[in-house]
């Protein structure tokens, strides 16, 4: 339990002895000053001497390690759960803007062969507030360097859409309570076409990205096995109507993997799939991981990269190549584990 899995009804009961005006001071205190109740000088001091020791107000991670990089504006920890297991969520500063990248799960079930937390395997679903708490985190230490945290990307440890329930009720509580813009939270799948199919349904403007990486089913079955269960036809036919229900546009997520999905024959497939939902594609050099299947994979060298980018835009297709940020200390797309730094 996280003090941030209650909501208000939950706070005020946990507070009903109490004038009703003490559960809006708590939440907004949780909420707006990112604050422990235990320092929340408005209360009594009575009070936060007994909401210190309250067990729903515990907090629910534990910062077992924090790593920099990138010249301070990459931030990685790793984050023990008073539930049991381990996550790792990485806070990017840039120029104008500086994102989290939270998971959603104690590891992953998904087994896509080019990434860390596959390897890892899956330990157990993120409550809510587990969830809540990541994003309080780094906008605490966003606070302290005089930044503010202002998106949002589901793009760590585990498959969003397998959590559905906990993973929306923390996106509401994000942009309710938080104050970060629906339109500057991410979610991100490997292609689980009832997430997609209930994302559609959301009135919430909250962007999607689908992780693509295979633009027919014979590869995409080798790097992603959900492929199996939602092959492409049904993960495209989602997606469409999700772009025909919201009229939001779509990113393709793309690992280049030298070798595997970067010829010209892959980029013209992409570009079919791409123009045809008129998707943006993010193409993301395959960075190293340790240990398991994907270190047997290498990423596309430069060169490689521009060629594949520059046939995407000759078919029409805005493509853009991510930059890497936190690879020095394993923090960068798809290096996300719980096992030592490299």
């Amino acid at each position: 339990m996280s003090r941030y899995d209650l909501d208000r009804d939950g706070i005020a009961a946990l507070l009903a002895d109490l004038p009703r005006f003490r559960t809006g001071q708590l939440w907004e205190g949780l909420y707006s000053q990112l604050a422990d109740p235990a320092e929340l000088q408005v209360l009594p001091a009575s009070l936060r001497e007994r909401l210190a020791t309250e067990p729903a107000l515990a907090e629910a991670l534990g910062v077992e390690r924090e790593l920099t990089a990138d010249a301070g504006t990459t931030i990685k920890w790793l984050l023990s759960l008073a539930r049991g297991g381990r996550i790792e969520a990485v806070l990017m500063h840039h120029p104008r803007r500086s994102t989290v990248c939270v998971s959603s799960q104690a590891g992953c079930a998904m087994a896509c062969s080019f990434c860390a937390t596959g390897d890892a395997g899956f330990t157990r679903q993120l409550s809510t507030g587990e969830i809540v708490e990541q994003v309080v985190l780094a906008a605490r230490a966003a606070r302290r360097v005089a930044r503010r945290l202002d998106h949002v990307v589901f793009m760590g440890m585990g498959e969003p859409f397998a959590n559905f329930d906990n993973v929306w009720r923390a996106v509401e509580r994000i942009i309710d309570d938080l104050g970060i813009a629906a339109r500057h939270v991410t979610l991100s799948t490997v292609g689980v076409v009832p997430g997609i199919r209930r994302l559609a349904e959301s009135p919430r403007q909250v962007n999607l990205a689908v992780s693509l990486h295979a633009a027919n089913d014979a590869l995409r079955d080798e790097l992603v096995p959900l492929n199996h269960q939602y092959p492409l036809g049904q993960l495209l036919g989602a997606c469409a109507d999700y772009v025909a229900a919201t009229h939001r546009r779509i990113s393709f997520e793309w690992a280049l993997i030298a070798g595997v999905n970067d010829s010209d024959d892959d980029a013209d497939e992409l570009a079919t799939l791409a123009a045809g939902l008129r998707a943006h594609v993010n193409l993301i050099p395959l960075n190293p991981t340790p240990g398991g299947i994907a270190r047997q994979l290498a990423g596309s060298p430069r060169t490689r990269v521009l060629a594949f980018q520059a046939r995407l835009g000759r078919r029409g297709v805005n493509a853009t190549v991510r930059r890497t940020r936190g690879r020095a200390i394993a923090a960068a797309c798809g290096q996300l584990a719980v096992g030592p730094t490299p």
